[in-house]
């Protein structure tokens, strides 16, 4: 894979050139658009051979901007395919910084989930979130401007872990367009179904990094699956019979459940 800074502030024809000579000979490369820019441009570097692209997740954090992100999203599916960094050297957006550990976790598992491909960057899983300046999005002592020695024992390696197992496991994670969102009445919190013809794994999580949240998981009737049926939680050892209609759901700070319909 071959990420591209900025790819945005160069021809397209350009990129359209050297993809094509580069695929010719290695078939197999993927080139990825650092591109957070007019949304023309980021569709316009999508028809022309990027294989994936940054997107504006790192600014959707609350209910109502990720049900229009995904909307945009699934507007340019044919052509344009995402990946959620859930931070970037560059971008160390204000809810981490105020929201702490359950804001990481939070946005970990959103981008786990709502994307079939997601990133971290380096320090993320060690909760980094110290501004170079108040206000500003950039790291103290980032690595743009120095080398630092890194240990793979960060807090959050083990929710990676499980979100990564989870995504091997259930084919419905590896696609973007099989979402459907769930009614919660509580804005604080967002669900949404994603299935495959024979997969089908809820997401439910708590959006408030400063307490938590009590709403419903309002399920439709749905063709293939039954009136009720057993859910198991793939991120603890919990699991539940869920009905069609209201499920009652409370999650603290952080927390999100992850069901696997069927067990």
């Amino acid at each position: 894979m071959f990420r591209d800074d900025n790819p945005h502030t160069k021809p397209a024809p350009f990129w359209e050139l050297l993809i094509d000579e580069v695929r010719a000979k290695h078939p197999g490369v993927i080139f990825l658009a650092e591109a957070c820019t007019r949304p023309a441009m980021m569709t316009t570097l999508g028809k022309v051979g990027f294989g994936q692209s940054y997107t504006y997740f790192t600014w959707k954090n609350t209910r109502w901007e990720l049900l229009e992100f995904m909307g945009q999203l699934l507007e340019w599916k044919e052509t344009y395919r995402p990946n959620c960094f859930a931070n970037t050297p560059d971008i160390l957006h204000e809810y981490l910084r105020a929201g702490g550990p359950p804001a990481f976790r939070t946005r970990l598992v959103l981008a786990a989930t709502l994307s079939p491909s997601y990133g971290i960057y380096s320090g993320f899983e060690q909760f980094e979130n110290v501004p170079v300046r108040e206000g500003s999005e950039e790291y103290l002592d980032s690595e743009k401007y120095e080398t630092k020695k890194r240990k793979l024992d960060g807090p959050l390696l083990p929710l990676v872990a499980a979100l990564n197992q989870a995504r091997r496991d259930n084919p419905a994670l590896h696609y973007l367009d099989n979402v459907t969102f769930l009614e919660t009445e509580n804005e604080q919190l967002i669900a949404f179904m994603k299935r495959t013809a024979d997969n089908a794994v809820i997401t439910v999580v708590n959006l408030d990094p400063f307490a938590a949240q009590e709403g419903v998981c309002l399920l439709p009737v749905s063709p293939g699956l039954p009136p009720a049926y057993r859910v198991r939680d793939l991120l603890g050892a919990d699991d539940w019979t869920w009905p069609i209609g209201r499920n009652f759901v409370r999650l603290e700070p952080g927390q999100a459940h992850l069901l696997k319909v069927g067990g």
